[in-house]
């Protein structure tokens, strides 16, 4: 395996590994360890090229600081991706050598599973370092954290309906849902206990017929997900769904979603202000699963340690919707100022 440094000025350490017997072609960003290891999933996508790779894994790695230090975690932000079908060419023995790439960092990030990693990923992994969390078994083993964000995506969804619906029922509300993976589908389950409309897409046929059958949503093709009438719109896909050219789409007046980095760019949050649709800033309300992995890595085996930060989620949710609304300000700025702040205080 060989290891090579990348530049990433405002990042404590980028570097990307390549092993040309497992094909495994990695990059691990660590954005900040202030607070603490950083920690951060592991996302396995067949990018165009390392560039593309190393833009996501960027991107993630800060919005790992942010959502670990508004989730009021003692870890800072990384994340790692690599770069491959996740249909075709993962392997037992290329996620050991991910394990082996990890275990080179030496403690200072701690990875688990994201888009295209499941739990059986992460123990394969972990057959070679002891920095991999979201594992199913050992005395803290936290699992898939799946439930987990889906569970907080839940309860910010509500606040956020409270702010932008004008009430936090969700019965009868026609939420549209981008994006049926592990977190859209535990999502989708607890929208439709809550007696939501579920109008959802996404590209596995095996995904769609489930959320068809078990919640009654009505499915949609991918890039009609943005103009359906819906109160909520929930981005639960990969990140930069809201941009210039998806946002004039949206009908709903709330986005609220488990997906990282929503937003295409900074002016995406304006944009939506500007047609009048409220945004629940993504890294606050999709904070559950760290929490649940963070429990597996500061060895807490309390659920209710678990189930406390998760609901806290929903009050930070609450003041910052709330401090955005009194001062006519953008949720996500007001999200960054309060984050900024735990930072400038560690």
């Amino acid at each position: 395996m060989k290891l090579k440094e990348l530049d990433a000025p405002g990042y404590e350490r980028v570097v990307l590994a390549s092993d040309d017997a497992t094909g495994l072609r990695s990059i691990i960003a660590i954005h900040s360890t202030k607070l603490g290891p950083a920690a951060g999933g592991c996302r396995m996508f067949n990018y165009e090229n390392i560039d593309a790779a190393e833009t996501d894994a960027l991107r993630l790695a800060k919005g790992m600081t942010y959502k670990n230090a508004a989730a009021s975690l003692p870890l800072g932000g990384g994340k790692s991706v690599i770069i491959a079908d996740p249909r075709k060419d993962k392997t037992p023995e290329l996620m050991q050598t991910f394990g082996k790439f990890v275990n080179e960092l030496a403690g200072t990030y701690y990875t688990a599973e994201d888009v295209g990693i499941s739990v059986e990923d992460i123990a394969e992994a972990a057959k070679f370092t002891s920095y991999a969390a979201g594992l199913s078994d050992g005395p803290f083993g936290s699992g898939d954290p799946s439930p987990v964000t889906a569970r907080g995506v839940f309860l910010c969804m509500q606040v956020a309906a409270k702010y932008g619906l004008g009430t936090n029922d969700l019965k009868g509300k026609t939420v549209a849902v981008q994006g049926l993976g592990h977190v859209g589908m535990h999502l989708c389950a607890h929208l439709h206990e809550a007696g939501a409309k579920l109008v959802a897409t996404d590209i596995n046929a095996t995904a769609i017929e489930e959320a068809s059958s078990r919640f009654g949503a009505r499915i949609v093709d991918p890039d009609a997900i943005y103009g359906v009438e819906a109160d909520i719109f929930a981005p639960c896909a990969m990140g930069a769904s809201i941009s210039p050219g998806s946002i004039p789409q949206l009908e709903a007046k709330v986005v609220a979603g488990a997906a990282n980095n929503q937003l295409a760019d900074e002016n995406c949050g304006q944009l939506l202000a500007d047609r009048g649709i409220l945004y629940a800033p993504d890294y606050v309300v999709n904070g559950g699963g760290i929490i649940n992995v963070a429990a597996e890595i500061l060895k807490i085996s309390e659920q209710a340690w678990v189930e406390e930060k998760v609901i806290r989620l929903a009050d930070t949710t609450d003041q910052i919707l709330s401090q955005a609304t009194t001062t006519h300000a953008l949720p996500h700025i007001v999200a960054d100022q309060w984050v900024d702040n735990i930072l400038a205080k560690a």
